[in-house]
């Protein structure tokens, strides 16, 4: 599966712990990755600087849903369930 032009629910909805090139501390969930161009395009796509984890995640059915919406509820959800409590 591909993801969904503009999209971006994987950017913005969940916490990265791992440091991102201009987000040294990684990123909380819910905020846009610094990484992201204006059009939800990751810049570091492919690139070694990518964290782990967003390399590790794979657009699937699932997760993405029939539209973004749908994607960034899916993903807000999981990161509220795997949160640290």
């Amino acid at each position: 599966m591909n993801c969904r032009p503009g999209c971006a629910a994987c950017c913005i909805a969940p916490s990265i712990s791992s440091p991102i090139p201009g987000m040294p501390q990684g990123k909380p969930a819910g905020m846009r990755c610094v990484q992201l161009d204006a059009a939800g395009r990751c810049l570091i796509f492919g690139r070694p600087e990518r964290p782990a984890v967003c390399s590790s995640l794979a657009p699937s059915p699932a997760m993405c849903g029939d539209s973004a919406e749908q994607a960034m509820h899916y993903l807000q959800k999981l990161e509220k369930e795997t949160a640290p409590t």
